[in-house]
C-alpha cells in the first residue's frame, strides 16, 4: 500500500509539472495588446499604399490615353485571324454574270485567228475588253491549211497544248461521255486569266448554243452557215456528281441543262464535253457539235479537210453570239453566256476598341491657336471633340502597313465610345 501511495503521489507531482509546463507555453503564446495594435496598424498601412499605387497607375492611364497616338493591340482579344470564305461574282468584266453582246477582235492579225480568235464584250474601242477566247483543236491536224505539213498545222498545235495542259500523260485524246468515247477534234473556250480570279465557280455557268440550217466557217472573221432557230443551254454535271481528280484538278460532264432547270434528263444525260473550272477551260467534243443542235437542221459541220484553213472556231462563235437573238422561255429574257468566278478568301480582322477617354485631341494644326496651344474652339474647353475619319495598322516600329477608311467620318467626345472593325483580305 505503500508503495501504491508513492505511486501516487509520483503522479501528482507529474501533473502538476505538466499543468506549470503548459501555462507557461499559453503565457508565451498569447499575444500583448500592444502587438495586436502595430499589425493592425501594419495592415492598414500596406492597404493605404496599395491603394494610392492603384490610383497612381489609373490615372497614368488616363493621362495616357488623353494623349493617345498609338494603342497596342490585344492579340488574344482584338485580332481574328485567318478566317476562310468562298466569294462568286460575276465573271465578265463589267461585273455581271451575264454576257449577250459579243464581238471578235479586229486587233488581232491573220496569223493569230488561224489559232484562236479573242471574244469582246463591246464594238465600242474605249469600253471594248477581252472575256474569252475561241479556238479548235484536231488532234491529226486536220481543219487548217499548212502547205500538207499537218505536223505544222494551227489545229495539231492547239489539240496538243490542251491536251499536254489537261490530260494526263499517257493520254493522247479526249475522252467524252460515259463511257468515254475519244474524239480527234474539240472546240474550246478559255476564259480571261484576269477575269477567272481563281476558278470558275462549278454550278454557276451556263453556255447558250445555236445550231445552223446550212455551210460553215469559211473566212477568219465570219461564218457562211445560216442561224437555226432553237437554243441549247449547257451546264456541268457538279449538281449530281462528284468532280473527277485529274492532272489538271477537278473535272467535270459537260452536259445538256440549264441553272434553273438542272440536267435535262438527268437519268440518262446527254454529254457534250468536260468543263476544267480550275483552269477556267471547256472543252466541246467536236464530234457532237457536228450533229443537229436542238431542231436545226444541222450542227457545227466542221471542216477537217486536211489543206483547208476551215477557222472552225468562228462557228462556236456564231453559235455563242446568234443565241442571244432569242428568249429564253423559261425567263423571256434574250439568251446569254452565264458565269461567275470563285475565290477563296482569307481575312484577319481587327477590333479597335475606343474608351471614352481616348483619341478626344487632335494633333491636327487647326485643332489649336497660339502660342501657347489653346483649344480653337473655345466650347472643347472641357469637352474636347473630334471626328476620326481613317484608321492606320503599324508594325513595331511604327511603319504605315495598312490604311482603312471609314465610310463617314465617327464623332468621338468623352461621352462617347467607339468600336471599329477593320478587315484584310489576302
Amino acid at each position: 500500500m505503500a508503495k501504491f501511495n508513492n505511486q501516487a503521489m509520483d503522479q501528482n507531482q507529474a501533473l502538476n509539472q505538466r499543468g506549470n509546463n503548459i501555462n507557461t507555453q499559453a503565457q508565451i503564446q498569447k499575444p500583448t495588446q500592444s502587438s495586436v495594435n502595430v499589425n493592425e496598424q501594419i495592415q492598414q498601412l500596406a492597404k493605404s499604399m496599395a491603394n494610392q499605387m492603384v490610383r497612381e497607375m489609373q490615372q497614368a492611364q488616363i493621362l495616357s490615353r488623353n494623349g493617345r497616338t498609338y494603342t497596342r493591340f490585344d492579340l488574344a482579344n482584338d485580332v481574328i485571324s485567318n478566317q476562310k470564305e468562298i466569294v462568286t461574282g460575276g465573271i465578265w468584266s463589267d461585273g455581271t454574270a451575264i454576257l449577250r453582246s459579243v464581238v471578235t477582235s479586229s486587233a488581232q492579225t491573220a496569223t493569230q485567228r488561224e489559232y484562236y480568235v479573242d471574244v469582246l464584250n463591246s464594238s465600242s474601242i474605249d469600253s471594248q475588253q477581252t472575256q474569252f477566247s475561241v479556238t479548235y483543236g484536231h488532234a491529226l491536224g486536220s481543219g487548217s491549211d499548212s502547205s500538207g505539213q499537218l505536223n505544222d498545222s494551227a489545229t495539231r498545235a492547239i489539240y496538243g497544248q490542251y491536251r499536254q495542259l489537261l490530260l494526263a500523260p499517257t493520254d493522247s485524246r479526249f475522252s467524252f461521255g460515259e463511257p468515254g468515247v475519244d474524239s480527234d477534234h474539240i472546240y474550246v473556250i478559255n476564259f480571261k486569266r484576269s477575269l477567272l480570279k481563281e476558278r470558275l465557280d462549278p454550278g454557276n455557268w451556263e453556255l447558250p448554243l445555236i445550231g445552223f440550217t446550212a455551210g460553215t466557217a469559211t473566212s477568219k472573221t465570219a461564218s457562211s452557215g445560216t442561224v437555226g432557230t432553237s437554243v441549247i443551254t449547257l451546264i456541268d454535271d457538279s449538281s449530281t456528281a462528284a468532280a473527277k481528280i485529274g492532272e489538271s484538278g477537278r473535272v467535270y460532264n459537260i452536259v445538256s441543262g440549264s441553272i434553273n432547270g438542272g440536267i435535262y434528263n438527268s437519268s440518262a444525260p446527254v454529254y457534250w464535253g468536260l468543263a476544267y473550272p480550275d483552269y477556267g477551260v471547256l472543252i466541246l467534243n467536236g464530234n457532237k457539235l457536228d450533229v443537229p443542235v436542238a431542231s436545226a437542221g444541222r450542227g457545227f459541220g466542221s471542216s477537217t479537210g486536211s489543206s483547208v484553213e476551215a477557222h472552225n472556231h468562228i462557228t462556236l462563235f456564231r453559235s455563242i453570239s446568234g443565241s442571244a437573238l432569242f428568249s429564253n422561255p423559261t425567263t423571256g429574257d434574250n439568251f446569254g453566256f452565264m458565269a461567275r468566278n470563285s475565290e477563296k478568301i482569307t481575312s484577319t480582322h481587327y477590333f479597335i476598341r475606343i474608351k471614352n477617354a481616348e483619341y478626344n485631341f487632335s494633333n491636327n494644326p487647326s485643332y489649336v491657336t497660339g502660342s501657347v496651344g489653346q483649344l480653337a474652339e473655345p466650347t472643347f474647353n472641357g469637352d474636347p471633340k473630334t471626328f476620326i475619319t481613317t484608321v492606320g495598322l503599324y508594325n513595331d516600329r511604327q511603319e504605315l502597313l495598312a490604311v482603312a477608311k471609314l465610310s463617314k467620318p465617327l464623332l468621338k467626345s468623352f461621352q462617347r465610345e467607339s468600336l471599329i472593325r477593320v478587315k484584310l483580305d489576302y
